[in-house]
């Protein structure tokens, strides 16, 4: 176990870890971090849910506890929480490795748990086996694809975390559906009126209010890959899950370059297009990843082969600085939409 180190500015002692850069945090195992949800920002977002599911007349006891990743694991009404949220030091990791911290604020936080609530209460009240519920979502034992390929536009199932993940698996529909349901914020009537989704959410809403102030059939106090138990390095951890958020190495965009940016002899005397894409690239990433709803982390990867794109090919700016952000803007706007629809975009579960 990593021993603590100096005390922070609430004489809460901070772990030695904390002042490690990159490279030697990276080195370190997932079980030596020494973490607990007790004290973090975790604790009153989990307090909100639990008053969330007591207003609805729920009786569910949700287990939580610190594992690599978000899950909700099979026949257990508990929920594992991505250790990274648990210190500040590692969400600046998670941001470095994977651009993006998932849940890392209150409001995406909350989504996400009230997303893994709905997986269990599904596995609290044992609902995989209802009829409707099957008749509705789809059969829950369909295997889950490592990939799926979503329909942006389609009303037959709810809005709720990015990426279109309610079209994922039948399971995953039901707990989306459940979130939006639960969600105290959330006019689902209205929002939905005359979409085939709110079939499902008044199912759910009768569903629920059966339920209220019974008893869960399973009570289960597993906890599955808890953290004291990880015993692969940070390291190991970001380079199997950039794998698995990757890129499908998309080549459909180099015509469309050659109209945004030229190695003609003209322009010679312009800038290089590659160092400015890169000084522009932070923003027009997380533009992009906001208007397509796609992972930041696939968006720079392609960005990155369009620089080295560029480099190779000597690409110049044949306009101003200021008019050539706009056009690359659209331009990756663009290309990532292309993507999302070509059937080669496949959002990983």
């Amino acid at each position: 176990m990593v021993e603590t180190g100096a005390a922070d500015r609430d004489g809460v002692k901070s772990p030695e870890w904390a002042t490690f850069t990159d490279e030697a945090l990276l080195a370190l195992r997932m079980c030596d971090l020494g973490l607990s949800i007790d004290g973090t920002d975790i604790e009153p977002r989990i307090a909100q849910l639990d008053a969330e599911l007591v207003a609805r007349g729920l009786k569910v006891r949700i287990r939580y506890w610190l594992s690599d990743e978000w899950f909700t694991p099979d026949g257990v009404p508990g929920i594992a929480i991505p250790f990274y949220l648990a210190h500040p030091r590692l969400q600046k990791l998670e941001l470095a490795q994977m651009l993006e911290v998932e849940g890392g604020d209150p409001v995406s936080c909350m989504r996400i748990l009230r997303h893994e609530a709905g997986h269990a209460i599904d596995n609290a009240y044992a609902l995989r086996r209802r009829p409707t519920r099957r008749r509705l979502f789809g059969n829950p034992e369909t295997p889950y694809p490592e990939y799926y390929t979503p329909k942006p536009y389609s009303k037959s199932f709810v809005h709720h975390l990015d990426h279109w993940y309610a079209q994922s698996h039948p399971d995953e529909d039901f707990a989306e559906t459940f979130a939006v349901w639960l969600d105290p914020q959330s006019a689902w009537a209205a929002q939905h009126s005359g979409w085939p989704a709110l079939r499902k959410l008044e199912y759910m809403d009768r569903l629920m209010r059966e339920l209220a102030r019974t008893r869960p059939r399973v009570r289960s106090t597993a906890t599955v890959d808890p953290l004291p138990r990880l015993r692969k390095t940070l390291g190991e951890h970001y380079k199997k899950k950039r794998e698995h958020y990757g890129l499908d190495h998309p080549d459909f965009y180099d015509r469309d370059l050659r109209y945004l940016f030229s190695n003609a002899p003209q322009h010679a005397r312009r800038p290089l297009a590659a160092p400015f894409i890169r000084r522009i690239r932070r923003e027009v990433r997380s533009t992009v990843a906001s208007f397509t709803d796609s992972y930041q982390y696939t968006i720079d990867q392609l960005i990155e082969e369009i620089i080295d794109r560029c480099r190779t090919e000597g690409l110049r700016l044949t306009e101003s600085e200021r008019e050539s952000k706009t056009d690359f803007l659209v331009f990756l706007t663009v290309q990532t939409m292309n993507y999302l629809h070509s059937g080669r975009h496949r959002v990983a579960l």
